[in-house]
Formats: C-alpha cells, structure tokens, sequence
C-alpha cells in the first residue's frame, strides 16, 4: 500500500510533472508558491503518495463553508497518479485520506469534479462510491 503525506516543496518537479499528465503546464516553482499558499490555508491540503520512496500521485483538498449545507464540504481539486501508479492503490489511498481529512472537518460529504472525456476516471471514482449528481459549468474571465 502507498505511504501518503503532506506535500513538501521538494515534490514540486514530480507534482509538475503529473499535473502535465491532466492538461495543465506549470513549472515546479509555481508548483512551490502554490504548496506556499495552500500550507498558509487550514482549509486546504495537499497531500502525495509514494510507493517505492517515489512521488507517484498527488491530491489537493479544500475545506468550503456552504451557504445551503449546514456543516462543510469537502472538494477534491486535483487528483492525479502516474500512469505506471494506476491499479496500484495510490489513487485509493489518497482518497482515503481525503475522506479521512474531510471527516476531521465535520464534512459529510466530498465532492470532486472531473473533465467529461476521463472515462477512466469516472469508472475509478464510481468503483470507490461516488456519484454524477450535478454539471458543472464555467465563464472563463
């Protein structure tokens, strides 16, 4: 099984390197003021997996106060493992350890978005208990 931990800055080439593999190009000193930022924030974590001593995957989490719950939710904002971590566990972990974190929160739920080509993705995140329940939209400003 996985280790999972916080993320340190030393992660930022290997994070870098797998939010490449979602789509979004940042380089590891922007992955390093990011970490910054989220450490700052009690509401947010972001944590790794490693098999091996290796960085193999990544989660962020946010805390959010809801004006229609009562109590917070949880959203995952990137998940993301290599593709040779994939079937090994380390997505599972990462979101056990986000349930864990969100239940700590007194979070009754978790919630995640994901892009709507990643079938493997929704077939994944189906096979640990979520559900479709909404669209989600954006403006780009």
């Amino acid at each position: 099984m996985p280790l999972v931990r916080a993320a340190v800055p030393a992660d930022a080439p290997v994070i870098a390197g797998l939010l490449e593999e979602l789509g979004y190009a940042v380089s590891a000193a922007e992955v390093v003021e990011r970490l910054a930022c989220h450490a700052a924030d009690p509401q947010d974590l972001v944590l790794v997996a490693e098999h091996d001593g290796r960085v193999v995957g990544v989660m962020a989490l946010h805390i959010a106060r809801m004006l229609h719950h009562a109590v917070p939710t949880a959203r995952v904002t990137t998940l993301v493992t290599t593709a040779a971590a994939r079937g090994t566990g380390a997505g599972t972990a990462l979101l056990d350890a986000a349930a864990e974190a969100a239940g700590r929160a007194g979070c009754t739920r978790v919630e995640l978005t994901t892009g709507n080509a990643r079938t493997a993705a929704h077939a994944f995140y189906r096979a640990r208990g979520y559900e479709a329940t909404a669209l989600a939209m954006r403006k780009r400003l």
